[in-house]
């Protein structure tokens, strides 16, 4: 399996989430890398996109 894997969410979206989490400094710390944001940051970024995702196919933003 050599094809790479492709993201679901943008990158700009993850940082954004992130911010919001207030993680985003912890992130952009260590060059992009999530592995030292906490299980339960990382489930509440999750969590955020999700809701996102819900409401913009409800139609609301």
């Amino acid at each position: 399996m050599g094809r790479s894997r492709r993201g679901v969410m943008s990158e700009r979206l993850k940082y954004e989430l992130a911010d919001e989490l207030g993680v985003g400094d912890v992130v952009r710390r260590d060059g992009g890398y999530f592995g030292n944001v906490s299980s339960k940051d990382c489930g509440n970024l999750v969590r955020l996109a999700i809701e996102r995702a819900e409401r913009s196919m409800a139609g609301g933003r």
